[in-house]
This record gives structure tokens, sequence and C-alpha cells, in this order.
């Protein structure tokens, strides 16, 4: 599932193709994604240049001159940049069609994304209105954190994986981000002091970081706006990697369950 580093390095390849660009057309092929497509989008939108392209945790902004296109891209959607005569496959199921002569393509084997339009603040939308702190803003410190799990019983590795608290930080990057500031996944919360949290702010911005560089993860069907794969999971120290040695001290990985999903850690390196 695309996650935070994968939208950003999305943004970041899409922008200098259409920041400024005008809107001639949006096709739309299939509009049953995760929620129907907007049928007079192409009409909201005709004509109108791309002021900006933001992201707001998992969901990208696509600014126009009277409102927003704000698309998620679920658990295996890309947006490619393509030339807009490239023809499209059967999972293609939306091109925003530019005046360069290029469009960017939508596509979404499992179609659980969104593609919504916004009048008006888009922060407001009910899908961002409630979002938490962005991890690799000015806003997100150890004090932040600190202060949010006071009183919390519930691991810490949920917490920072609730984006009413934190956006964007996924369960790859949450596994690799704890093993870096040397915390036990299962560890409660409101257990974890000041200073921890702060090693933990930072190791989270860092592997988030690290992983916006490496062009994301490719697990499944992500690849980047130019089709290009990620590869930061040949980076990974934990994740995915139960009953290898740890890198840092030969320990094997090992692996348990947490609402559902699979945590990996090292039983030495990270303590409770």
């Amino acid at each position: 599932m695309p996650e935070l580093p994968e939208v950003e390095t999305t943004r970041r390849g899409l922008l200098p193709h259409s920041l400024h660009q005008s809107i001639i057309d949006i096709v739309i092929r299939n509009p049953r994604l995760r929620w129907p497509v907007p049928g007079n989008l192409a009409e909201l939108t005709r004509n109108q240049t791309i002021t900006g392209l933001s992201r707001r945790g998992k969901y990208l902004l696509m600014h126009l001159d009277s409102g927003t296109i704000i698309i998620h891209l679920g658990m295996s959607g890309s947006l490619r940049i393509l030339d807009s005569g490239t023809p499209a496959g059967v999972h293609d199921h939306i091109d925003i069609v530019l005046n360069s002569g290029l469009c960017i393509r939508l596509r979404d084997p499992r179609r659980f994304g969104a593609v919504l339009w916004s009048e008006g603040d888009p922060y407001k939308h009910p899908l961002l209105a409630s979002l938490g702190v962005e991890p690799l803003s000015d806003d997100f410190n150890g004090d932040i954190l600190y202060r949010k799990s006071r009183g919390r019983s519930s691991a810490i590795k949920s917490l920072i994986m609730d984006s009413h608290m934190i956006v964007g930080v996924g369960n790859i990057y949450a596994n690799e981000a704890l093993f870096q500031a040397g915390i036990h996944p299962e560890l409660a919360a409101g257990k974890i002091s000041r200073p921890r949290y702060a090693r933990l702010a930072l190791a989270i911005r860092d592997t988030l970081n690290k992983a916006i560089i490496a062009g994301g993860s490719s697990l499944r069907d992500f690849v980047g706006s130019d089709g290009n794969a990620g590869y930061f999971q040949q980076q990974y120290f934990v994740y995915s990697r139960s009953g290898m040695p740890c890198r840092n001290c030969d320990q094997p990985i090992k692996q348990l369950r947490q609402n559902q999903r699979t945590t990996f850690y090292c039983p030495l390196c990270q303590k409770k």
C-alpha cells in the first residue's frame, strides 16, 4: 500500500510536469473507485491551471483556480506521467490531460483509490480535517509525541500508526523507526519518557526521509510517476526479516501480530 514516502515521491515526480499546466480534459473510464468519481469532474476542471501540488498525509492535493482535486492511491494505485495518446490498460481508470500533450494517469488494479473534488479550503474536507501532525513538518517533535501519549496504555506502534495522531507512518516505517529508536513495539505509549520520544521523533523523520530519497518501497504494485520502482526495501533493518540476523547485534529478528498487522523487531536492540 502506498504510504507517505510513496505519495511524496509521486508528488515530487509529478510537480515539474504539472505545475502551471492547464487541464484540457479529464477522461474517466471507470468512476467506481473507493468513492464514486464526480461525473462532472471534467466540466469543473477544464481549462483551469494547476497552481500547486501538495500532500496531506497519504492524500495528494492538486490545487486549481477554483478548487482542489483530492487523490488517494488506495492499496495499489499509482500516478504516471505519459503522453496523452498512450493506449490505456484495463486498470487505467482516469487521465488528467494537460495542455502540454502529457497526461497524469491513475492506474489502480484494486480500485481502493479515490479522485474527489473540493471547493473552498481542502484541508477542511471530511477526509482531511481530523488528520494528525505531519511527521516531516517543523511542528513535529518528541514533545508532541510525549504529550499525546500521556495516559495511554496502547502499544507505541499503534500510537504512531494512528493517523489522528501522526499521518503517514504506515506499518513498514513504524517497524523501522521503532528499531532505529531502540523501542520495543509493544511498550505502552504512556510509559515512554520524553528523551526516548525525542529519539523516536528523529527516527520517524529520518526513516521517512530516507525512504523518499530511495523512491519509496516497492511492494506489490507501487511505482513512481516515472514508472520506476522504489528500492527502500533494500535498506530494511527489521521489516520482513523474521529469523534473519539483526544488522546491529546478530540476534534473530522476531515477529508478532498487532492490530492485524505483522510487527518485526529485534529482542535485544529494542527495549521495553
